[in-house]
Order: structure tokens, then C-alpha cells, then sequence
């Protein structure tokens, strides 16, 4: 009998994500809800850990081509995944209270949380494909959550066309490798591409693979989404796009290119090192003149989509080191980013608007909200000790470990830290708003105290993982490993 113990944390999702909608015709409370959605999610947090420290579940499927293998890669990005969903929930417990369709918006955050894990724990392209949909699904769902807010209508629109596009292009290259490999599964691909080499339709099918899911992640040239997305949807939903949905995106380029395709490195290290440039050269310039929070934050989470994709090509010369770097710096990012826009979501709870301006006097108004968002937007821009410099140190490490063997490696690294010293300008600029200019009023802001909650999460976490970093570290690397064993690496 097949053990479906690598889909428990899932399984355990779905069961609270089902169960809420009944329970809501006997609860109205959206804080209740939040509640019973906080305590599912717990659980599946409980479950995961428990597999981290008494040992893996059995995979499923063939065990020479695996469906789904929970291992340490899965367990730490199933982690960021709820921890991210828990956040997003917790904050959402006063922000939505108002609002209908209460237990449909805790189930599809729900959903898509199980879709996300589901894609962490894959192997296989055509069990990626299908993780991805159910997170997508929902994502669409909740971007025009608010139906009449004309902002959320047009943003789902579009996220909806781009993310069919993406998909179609996907599965176009996932049926492209499947003929050019006999299988869907990343090991297999990878034997058969080193037996065989490389012809032009498995070129064709890398190109559409790299499309397909890095619209997913919004990475140059596929970026344009993002921000309309993220500025139309409630800014919790942009959290979770921003700290969970574009980690999902991540993890398949990780499985990809590291499992799937590694045997033809050379085919294509060097377009994706370019690709990761432009993507954080561009999202980072392209911020420096916008003047929406949320647009800001969606060209500055651009600009961090390329940190993290650089991790892939640099993989092909250090290995397990690059991707440490990649995934503790995925683990990092969820946390300042998603404390960045939950705390735009607490001054829209106010009635404080998006634009930076309306920042002005913050820092006497609310002076934990203002000191919250100084702290991410420093972790943001690298600033030590907070966490978003460690993790770009590894990167950087890892950029001049690769140069030593691929010198143009180096130039992955420089354009690291000349991207980083540009976005410091942008964040900057948010700072001084709160801090040094001068407000319309002095009068306090209250935020809800769940608000506030979710807040303080993000920054004790962006604060403890630049000062604790080595257990997390080791963790990163644990599930680092996991990408290389199966190849002999």
C-alpha cells in the first residue's frame, strides 16, 4: 500500500481549507476564521517539523522516477510557504473583517499555500505543472478578492492572461522535453540529455521552460505583471504574491536547472547569469522613480528575483554552496518584504494612502510602524547586521568562489553589489519621508493589534536571521544538497 506520508503537511491544509466555508455559516467573525485558518496552518507547520526531526517520509511514486520526495529542500521551502500563509492570515484577521466572502479569501490563501508545497516536493515536471495550477488558481482568485474595487478587477485581468500565457509556454516545454527525453521526470531528463546531447527542440524546450516559469517570478523581460498585480491587489495578498508565490517560481527554476538540466550547463549558464543581471539591474532602476509604495516594493522585489536567480548559474561551478546562498536569501526576503507590505496594509487600514508621500511624519504618528519599515527596507538594501546582508554576502562568496574557476562569474557579484548600493537610494527616500519630513498632522495612529502582530513577526525574524544565521544557514545547506546527491555531484 502506498504511504502518502510526503503529502501530510498538504493534506492537512486542504482538510481546514475545506472545512472553513461550512464552519463559516456558524462563525461570522473574520477573526475567528483567521483563527481556526492560524491554527490549520500551525498544524502543517507542526508536521513538517516533526519530519525534520524524526526523519523523512517515503516518496511517491517509482523510486527510480519519483512524484514527490519530502526532503530537506521541501521541508525548509514548506516552511517559508506557511510561514509566509501564517503572516498574511494573521494580519488579514482585521484588514478583510469588513468584507464578504470571509471564509472563501482563509481558503484559498489556504489552498494556494498547499500548492505551493506540493511544488517544493516534486519531482517530476508534469507534478510541478500541476502544483503550480492550484496555487495560481487561487492567487487569481484573490487579487480580485474586493470585486468592486475597479484597481483589483484589472489587476486580476491581467494576472490572469499572463499567468495562462505562462502556463501554456510551460507546458509547451515540458511536452518538448518529454519528446526529446521520453519522460517528465528531472533525473531522467538530465540522463537522457548527457546520453544523447543537446538538439534544437530541447534548446526550444529550455527557452519555454525559462519563460514559463520565470513569468511566475516576474524576471526580465517577463516583469510587467508584477507591479499592476501588486498595486491592485489588497496589499496582505501582495505580501503573499511577493513573499510566497514568486518563492514558488524559484524552487521549479532551482529543480529545473539544477536536477533536470545540469547535463547541459554550458547550453545555458551564461543566458541565465545575463538574464539574472538585467533582471536586477532593471527592477532596481526602474524603482527609482516610482512614487506608489506598492510599485516600489514590486520593482524592488523584481531587482531581488535576480540575487536569487543568480544562485543557478553559479551552481554549475560551487554546487550546493550557490543555491545556500539562494535559498537563505528566499528565506530572508519573505520575511523584510512581506514585513514591508503588511505594514503598507496596516496604514491603508488607517486611511493613510500608498503613495511615499503619505509617509511624511510617520516616524511621530506610529513610531513602531515607521521604525518596522526602516529595518526592512536597510534588510532590503543590505545593510548590516540585518538579515538581507548575510544573505547576499553568501551570494557574493559564492560569485567570487566561481570566478576563480569561470571568471565572468565575477561579474555576477559586482552587479550584486552595484545593484545593492542603487536600491539603498529608493529606501532611503521611504526613510526620510518618515523620519525627516514633515507630516500634515501629529495626531497617533492606532493599528490593530493583529496587524501589529504580524508586523513584529517579520521584523524579529529579519532582525534574528542577521544576527543567528548559522543554524539557518545549516538548514539552507542540508537542502541544498538534496539538488545534488541524485546526480553524483
Amino acid at each position: 500500500m502506498m504511504d502518502y506520508g510526503a503529502i501530510y503537511p498538504e493534506i492537512i491544509l486542504i482538510l481546514f481549507a475545506v472545512a472553513i466555508p461550512a464552519l463559516h455559516m456558524l462563525i461570522k467573525s473574520s477573526r475567528a476564521l483567521a483563527g481556526i485558518s492560524l491554527v490549520g496552518i500551525a498544524a502543517s507547520i507542526g508536521m513538517v517539523v516533526y519530519y525534520m526531526l524524526n526523519g523523512y517520509p517515503s516518496i511517491i511514486g517509482n523510486p527510480d522516477a519519483p512524484l514527490l520526495s519530502f526532503d530537506a529542500l521541501a521541508a525548509v521551502f514548506s516552511l517559508v510557504f506557511l510561514s509566509v500563509a501564517f503572516v498574511v492570515v494573521l494580519a488579514s484577521a482585521r484588514y478583510v473583517e469588513k468584507d464578504r466572502h470571509l471564509a472563501e479569501y482563509f481558503t484559498l490563501i489556504m489552498m494556494a499555500t498547499a500548492g505551493m508545497m506540493l511544488v517544493s516536493s516534486a519531482q517530476d515536471l508534469l507534478t510541478i505543472y500541476i502544483g503550480i495550477e492550484i496555487a495560481s488558481m487561487a492567487t487569481y482568485a484573490l487579487v480580485a478578492f474586493r470585486k468592486k474595487d475597479k484597481r483589483g478587477s484589472e489587476a486580476a485581468v491581467k494576472y490572469v492572461i499572463i499567468g495562462g500565457m505562462s502556463s501554456a509556454l510551460s507546458l509547451y516545454g515540458i511536452s518538448l522535453l518529454f519528446g526529446v527525453t521520453g519522460t517528465t521526470n528531472l533525473i531522467g531528463i538530465n540522463a537522457a540529455l548527457a546520453s544523447q546531447g543537446v538538439d534544437l527542440a530541447a534548446l526550444m524546450a529550455l527557452a519555454l521552460l525559462l519563460a514559463g516559469f520565470g513569468f511566475k517570478i516576474a524576471i526580465v523581460p517577463f516583469h510587467m505583471w508584477a507591479p499592476d498585480v501588486y498595486e491592485g491587489a489588497t496589499a496582505p495578498i501582495s505580501a503573499f504574491l511577493a513573499a510566497g508565490s514568486k518563492k514558488m517560481g524559484l524552487v521549479v527554476l532551482f529543480k529545473v536547472f539544477i536536477v533536470g538540466l545540469i547535463a547541459i550547463k554550458a547550453d545555458w549558464d551564461i543566458v541565465v547569469g545575463i538574464v539574472a543581471v538585467l533582471t536586477m539591474t532593471i527592477g532596481n532602476v526602474i524603482a527609482l522613480s516610482q512614487t506608489n509604495m506598492k510599485r516600489m516594493l514590486a520593482y524592488s522585489s523584481i531587482g531581488q528575483a535576480g540575487y536569487m536567480l543568480m544562485a543557478i548559474p553559479l551552481a554549475t561551478v560551487v554546487g550546493d554552496y550557490a543555491i545556500t546562498g539562494g535559498i537563505f536569501h528566499i528565506i530572508t526576503h519573505a520575511f523584510m518584504k512581506g514585513g514591508a507590505f503588511i505594514v503598507v496594509a496596516a496604514m491603508a487600514y488607517v486611511a493613510i494612502g500608498e503613495s511615499i508621500a503619505d509617509y511624511k511624519g510617520l516616524g511621530k504618528r506610529a513610531p513602531f510602524m515607521a521604525f518596522s519599515m526602516t529595518m526592512f527596507m536597510f534588510a532590503l538594501a543590505g545593510i548590516p547586521p540585518l538579515s538581507g546582508f548575510m544573505s547576499k554576502v553568501v551570494l557574493l562568496s559564492a560569485s567570487v568562489q566561481a570566478a576563480e574557476v569561470t571568471q565572468w562569474m565575477i561579474w555576477l557579484g559586482v552587479a550584486l553589489v552595484l545593484n545593492s548600493a542603487l536600491s539603498l537610494y529608493y529606501y532611503v527616500r521611504v526613510i526620510k519621508y518618515m523620519y525627516v519630513e514633515k507630516g500634515e498632522t501629529d495626531a497617533k495612529i492606532k493599528v490593530p493589534v493583529t496587524l501589529t502582530a504580524a508586523i513584529a513577526i517579520c521584523l524579529v525574524a529579519t532582525i534574528g536571521l542577521g544576527l543567528f544565521f548559522d543554524p539557518v544557514l545549516e538548514l539552507c545547506s542540508e537542502a541544498a544538497r538534496t539538488l545534488f546527491p541524485a546526480l553524483g555531484a
